[in-house]
């Protein structure tokens, strides 16, 4: 189940203390003080918002919700610029993977677990456009989610290019790229970037990053789903790694 916040000062209080939430419902027609000035702040931070009938508020709790439910996170976000320095401080080589446009919550737990599994330091998705960690989510991931820090950021560019001023080439995976997997170099400090199946990686992340490589495919079927295309990467990283140590 998911974690929720319910009534309208809870959730002003909640905002005050920095506690941004994943999404929140709000009851069709509701009207006050109280709730415009909830309002005005859900505006300005830029808060996915819903409206909804007060049936679905009701089939989510009982209690007085005052026309409003937050979907909070349920697990704690990290920021990129902190976990960086953390990595190079063990004296580890980073490995980062970083989600753009994916909005299936089973594909980030997919992904998650294979990057769990393969070493990676941390997962990267934005603030917007993008699968947040749901319950389902993480147990897909076979609870890597709970494992692996993720950091929800508010550009994806700019998270690029922090990681490439802190010294970690950023590699895009792209079914356009002439370089295959298998031949690129992909050690040292690496952060991997993958995109949906629909839309693929945005074209100003692909002009960003440092290099592109493609998965060769030999059946003729058009790509392969995004979290087995991560898993190929990945563990072709952790092979040339083990491989060269």
């Amino acid at each position: 189940m998911e974690n929720y916040i319910f009534g309208i000062r809870p959730i002003l209080e909640s905002l005050e203390a920095g506690n941004i939430p994943e999404k929140i419902l709000i009851q069709k027609g509701l009207t006050g003080q109280s709730f415009q000035q909830l309002f005005q702040q859900v505006r300005k931070l830029e808060i996915p918002y819903q409206m909804v009938p007060v049936e679905k508020l009701n089939s989510i709790t009982r209690k007085n919700h005052q026309g409003v439910i937050a979907q909070v996170a349920m697990i704690a976000y990290h920021k990129l610029e902190q976990v960086i320095p953390g990595i190079y401080e063990k004296g580890e080589t980073p490995l980062l993977v970083l989600l753009d446009r994916i909005t299936d919550v089973r594909n980030l737990g997919a992904i998650a677990r294979s990057a769990e599994c393969a070493g990676a330091h941390a997962l990267v998705i934005p603030e917007k456009g993008s699968a947040t960690v749901t319950a389902d989510a993480i147990k897909t991931s076979a609870g890597a989610l709970s494992r692996l820090p993720v950091c929800r950021e508010r550009e994806l560019l700019e998270s690029i290019s922090f990681l490439q001023h802190s010294g970690i080439k950023v590699v895009a995976c792209t079914e356009k790229a002439a370089n295959p997997v298998f031949k690129a170099n992909l050690t040292g400090p690496l952060a991997l970037i993958m995109g949906s199946e629909d839309k693929g990686i945005s074209t100003a992340c692909l002009r960003m990053a440092d290099d592109q490589v493609s998965i060769p495919q030999a059946g003729k079927t058009a790509s392969l789903n995004v979290s087995v295309a991560a898993g190929v990467v990945l563990f072709e990283i952790l092979r040339q790694k083990n491989f060269n140590q």
